[in-house]
């Protein structure tokens, strides 16, 4: 096998040298097997026209020979990663090499081009950082000259789950956005923000309501979910409610302000403004029993969701937090006020009626506000300790949606069981 056999944890490569890539960014998914067909096509190892038109497929669907130059990142297609670099000069085949210093994947040159290609399948959940390494050297992709380049790119990679697909025969809601919302709370912010509205929704009959913090990120695929999860019971008729954090007129955002501080001033927005404008913007009705409430978030937008059950759990008892900064990012006038005394605060204070998902990877985030991984740790600690009914999936991502958003369904049914 081409591969160092001292392989890290989710390398359970499959390789299918030779390899090429296609389409979607890691974000966005192709429409079709695009990398499967190229990995097939790289197996025969074309030559002469047949490998010209080869490359000329990678340079497009890369982004063109100067992007295949800056050596761009993998394109993803459910477990399959595709590397493919354009290495004029390169006196030996150039190599994807991982953090560890020991594993790599040498990309294979198309015929006689300046073209290389790798396709490998991962594991559900595989997680690393990669260089490009060309004659020796150890590259970054996407900057101007790839023989200067230095640092380690992240790949992360899940199963496809069918929620997460739209289904022709399924009962689909409906997506408004709504006029920028003028904040009296938080004076002097406005914010953008969207309902979803599923399709089995009865006028006059109170539905059960979910926030989401973030909102412009949530609202491209949570419908889909929804309207999935909905159909077949797996979760209440539920309304979504978007919302973008707030900015001040001059363009600066008040997102951290209202996301991390530890107190009851975004619960009192949502409860006191939100939820009752999106009843009369979106004409639709809201269960007001904590049961009938949920609150999710990610980052600082999962320790919001946090606090706003902790500080109102008669009015939100459900919480879906995804790598939630449970740091000392709000450190106050003492330094010492931020979202890490939750771990204490959870142990000494009486169990409250919240029911909560935490997802998050030994790769997130370490800075000086804390160490992310060890936090959603401590709190799990502290959640079980107390007795909470909590759920928390680890796993090996960094400081991304890409986890969450795999395993969006099993925890919306979770969450509404």
């Amino acid at each position: 096998m081409p591969v160092s056999r001292r392989i890290p944890w989710a390398l359970v490569l499959v390789l299918a040298f030779p390899a090429g890539s296609a389409l979607a960014q890691q974000s966005k998914k192709a429409p079709g097997p695009v990398i499967e067909s190229l990995r097939k096509r790289l197996q025969e190892k074309p030559k002469g026209d047949d490998a010209e038109k080869l490359a000329e497929d990678f340079r497009r669907l890369f982004g063109g020979k100067g992007n295949l130059e800056k050596g761009p990142g993998p394109k993803v297609e459910g477990l399959k990663v595709a590397w493919a670099l354009e290495a004029p000069g390169a006196s030996s085949a150039p190599k994807v090499v991982w953090d560890d210093g020991i594993t790599s994947v040498p990309l294979q040159r198309i015929g006689d081009t300046d073209v290389y290609a790798a396709v490998i399948t991962v594991q559900d959940g595989f997680a690393a950082r990669w260089n490009f390494e060309v004659n020796g050297s150890k590259i970054e992709h996407a900057v101007a000259n790839p023989r200067q380049r230095a640092g380690a790119s992240q790949l992360e990679v899940y199963e496809d789950q069918p929620e997460l697909r739209a289904k022709a025969d399924l009962p689909k809601g409906k997506l408004i956005q709504l006029p920028k919302f003028h904040s009296k709370i938080f004076e002097g912010t406005t914010r953008d923000w969207w309902v979803y509205v599923p399709a089995q929704y009865q006028e006059g009959a109170a539905a059960a309501v979910m926030v989401f913090q973030d909102g412009g990120g949530y609202k491209d695929f949570v419908p889909t979910v929804f309207d999935h999860l909905i159909a077949d019971k797996s979760m209440p008729v539920t309304i979504g409610v978007f919302v973008q954090p707030g900015t001040f007129d001059d363009g600066r955002s008040n997102r951290s302000f209202e996301y991390d501080t530890l107190s009851d001033q975004y619960a009192r927005f949502l409860l006191e403004e939100l939820l009752p404008e999106t009843e009369k913007a979106a004409k639709v009705k809201l269960r007001t029993d904590a049961a009938g409430r949920a609150i999710a978030g990610i980052s600082s937008g999962g320790i919001c969701a946090w606090t706003v059950a902790w500080e109102r759990p008669n009015e939100f008892s459900k919480v879906l937090s995804w790598v939630g900064s449970f740091t000392n990012i709000a450190s106050g006038k003492t330094g010492r006020e931020g979202g890490h005394n939750y771990e204490a605060m959870i142990r000494k204070t009486p169990k409250k009626p919240i029911r909560v998902f935490l997802q998050d990877g030994s790769n997130d985030l370490d800075n000086n506000n804390g160490n992310w991984p060890l936090a959603n740790q401590q709190m799990a600690k502290s959640l079980e300790f107390a007795g909470y009914d909590f759920k928390f999936i680890y796993g090996h991502g960094f400081h991304s949606n890409r986890h969450g958003r795999a395993i969006l369904a099993e925890s919306l049914k979770w969450l509404w069981r």
